[in-house]
């Protein structure tokens, strides 16, 4: 059995490499259980938990292994925060992107991203500045998680990145006030690296989560990845293996983040319990990504 070498945020130890079920069809609630519970037994002890069918099935875990070392990470979507003219900012999405294209060039790659249809309609600065944070619902949304099984919390998802972009950057300090103030860790969680990392930078969070991989990125992967060499906060690597087009090449794949970007962490996406075994045995080629004990 191997433990993966951890790193500290804001002095709580976490895997350098987290791994995400996240399989190409769903999986019940006892079929996501079972996988957990057979990667568990290969020495994984921290579950990225992007969904509450994911954290039903970890807390069930704990259950069943009592194991309290046992810690997941759960997300939270920035709109869970925000409200305009008391209506969940969800409803205006196709003028959120609207708006945002007309101030903000977008890339090809993050127009495919979105499955949702751009408005013939765009908010205006005054209508902008009267979205509101919402704490009813952002405090329902937290009341989901618990900091002893889930000490670190992502937050911010796509929306995060859109109220960068409408420079509502005091919704997201709130947002990340009210996550300390229940007891968690927060990371902020963006989708666009080379547009979030600077806008971001001012957050009180512990670190930055951004999918970037060697074969794909928001933006310009060169200038991606001379910002995160450049950058003296924590970077965690979302999507590392491009949604399992770099399985095969999981071994480059690593060396290129840990190696290469020098990233803290990783948060790798697996399909099965068979592709969670091969990149353990990756992992295993790492020196410096593992630390052996009796099993």
């Amino acid at each position: 059995m191997i433990r993966i070498p951890t790193a500290t945020l804001e002095g709580k130890k976490i895997p350098r490499v987290i791994f995400s079920l996240r399989p190409f069809t769903p999986l019940d609630h006892q079929e996501l259980t079972s996988s957990m519970r057979t990667i568990y037994g290969i020495g994984i002890g921290c579950f990225d938990l992007p969904s509450l069918t994911h954290l039903e099935s970890f807390r069930e875990l704990r259950r069943l292994t009592n194991d309290e070392t046992l810690i997941g990470i759960c997300h939270i979507e920035a709109e869970k925060g925000v409200s305009f003219l008391g209506k969940p900012l969800r409803q205006f999405e196709p003028k959120i992107l609207s708006t945002i294209k007309k101030n903000l060039l977008l890339p090809q790659a993050i127009r495919n991203s979105y499955r949702i249809p751009f408005s013939s309609e765009v908010f205006t600065q005054k209508e902008i500045d009267r979205m509101s944070f919402d704490p009813f619902r952002f405090d329902k949304a937290l009341a989901l998680f618990n900091p002893e099984d889930s000490p670190f919390l992502l937050l911010g998802e796509g929306y995060g990145d859109w109220l960068l972009a409408l420079g509502r950057m005091d919704l997201l300090k709130e947002m990340v006030q009210r996550v300390r103030e229940k007891g968690f860790i927060p990371i902020f969680s963006g989708q666009w690296a080379t547009f979030v990392l600077p806008k971001a930078k001012p957050l009180d969070v512990a670190a930055y989560a951004i999918p970037i991989n060697k074969r794909w990125s928001f933006f310009d992967l060169t200038h991606a990845c001379d910002l995160i060499k450049k950058f003296d906060r924590p970077v965690i690597s979302l999507n590392p293996l491009a949604d399992g087009k770099l399985v095969r090449k999981s071994e480059e794949a690593f060396s290129f983040l840990f190696d290469e970007l020098k990233i803290h962490l990783a948060i790798a996406e697996v399909s099965s319990e068979k592709e969670a075994i091969r990149m353990i045995e990756v992992v295993r080629k790492f020196p410096s990504l593992i630390s052996r004990r009796k099993a």
